[in-house]
């Protein structure tokens, strides 16, 4: 038997279904395994888009990816890292950040053999990292940069975060890029090698939902329901962890306790933290964010930054 905020969102879910089903607003969203992603799934599975008048398609699409689908008309909105919007932008794929998602709190890293004690001693190395535009390949080149290299100072195998971890687990490359619930899994396994460094130490990973500008004017009242449902899905998770944590869990293949496990290393951010993002931290990050980009020859151009984000359905 549901009780509580359960029963409560199954009844209005049931009662919602029949009235709303004409009303119903198509959209797919691009997201990857990322646990920080993990209340968007929480949403559609717990029946709150639905509820609130969606009619959404999620697909995990890698990040290197998630633009092209954008561009094509695959998927309308999608959830990604605050610099990558940079990078999508540059290349001509207009979006725009509507609501913030998460922040990391070691929940992304740098895995490296037990010789290696520092991020200098990479020099010379070969680092397993997404492709550029992504961001491990972004948390990598700031690291770098914060310890007086450069990308071209070691050598870079394109490897996405899971198969990364996984290489490294099993042999491979000097050092790897990447997050959970993958991170936990060389966390698992010390004699593989060590973290030596986490956005504890480089607070650079933050997270935010967008969609195309031709979708935010022409389904407003859609876009506030996004952004409220996902305040509806954190709400849903303090007021039953266990079973939420069940939920995201399954989507990528983990148990709740081990799920939670992951998002111990990262905060999701709520309405109040999310308008203060966009007020502060969002414009500077999102500056020195583009500096490097250029810097590192991720963008050829740095696009109108006042541009990437439309905050109106937070307010």
């Amino acid at each position: 038997m549901k009780t509580g905020f359960w029963a409560g969102l199954t009844l209005a879910c049931t009662m919602a279904a029949t009235p709303l089903a004409a009303q119903e607003t198509k959209v797919a969203i691009g997201i990857s395994g990322w646990t920080g992603f993990a209340p968007l799934t929480l949403a559609k599975e717990a029946g709150i888009f639905k509820k609130n008048g969606l009619d959404v398609t999620i697909k995990k699409i890698p990040q290197a990816s998630r633009h092209l689908a954008i561009a094509s008309g695959d998927i309308q909105c999608a959830a990604t890292t605050v610099e990558t919007w940079i990078v999508w932008n540059a290349a001509g794929v207009a979006t725009k950040q509507i609501f913030q998602l998460d922040k990391s709190y070691g929940a992304d890293g740098m895995a490296a053999r037990p010789a290696i004690a520092s991020i200098k001693d990479l020099k010379g190395k070969t680092v397993a990292a997404s492709a550029p535009g992504t961001s491990p390949y972004f948390v990598l080149a700031w690291m770098l940069k914060k310890n007086g290299l450069t990308t071209k100072d070691v050598t870079i195998v394109n490897m996405e975060p899971g198969p990364a971890a996984q290489a490294f687990i099993a042999g491979q490359n000097d050092a790897a890029m990447t997050y959970e619930p993958y991170l936990s899994s060389v966390r698992a396994k010390p004699e593989a090698g060590k973290i030596i460094a986490t956005t504890l130490d480089y607070p650079v990973v933050m997270d935010t939902f967008g969609c195309t500008p031709a979708f935010l004017e022409a389904n407003g009242k859609a876009a506030k329901a996004l952004a409220d449902s996902y305040y509806e899905a954190l709400a849903m998770i303090a007021a039953d962890k266990t079973k939420a944590f069940e939920i995201m869990g399954a989507d990528v293949k983990q148990s709740g306790e081990q799920f939670g496990n992951s998002a111990q290393y990262l905060r999701w951010q709520d309405k109040a933290a999310s308008k203060a993002f966009f007020d502060g931290e969002f414009k500077t990050f999102t500056k020195e964010a583009a500096d490097l980009l250029l810097e590192v020859g991720v963008i050829k151009q740095i696009p109108n930054l006042d541009t990437l984000a439309d905050t109106r359905f937070i307010q």
